[in-house]
């Protein structure tokens, strides 16, 4: 299973939690098995949040592979200029 680490900011969705482990080959699947565990959390990181994978950040991760090892970190927009 992934593991899966979320911004502060969704630990109201997760009960606290802000790493967990989830099955799933891709980042869409992987957002349906947060989704199951944790009703309402697919609206918050849907189109919302950026992704990384292993460490590399990824600009359309919906389809994007999930290794079994993975890790993925789901990260708040960040501002600047």
């Amino acid at each position: 299973m992934a593991r899966v680490f979320l911004p502060r900011s969704l630990a109201p969705y997760t009960g606290g939690a802000l790493e967990v482990e989830v099955p799933g080959e891709t980042v869409r699947a992987l957002i349906a098995g947060l989704e199951a565990a944790y009703p309402g959390l697919a609206e918050q990181l849907s189109g919302r949040l950026a992704v990384a994978i292993d460490g590399d950040i990824v600009a359309d991760p919906y389809l994007e592979a999930i290794g079994a090892q993975s890790e993925v970190h789901f990260l708040p927009p960040v501002g600047g200029g």
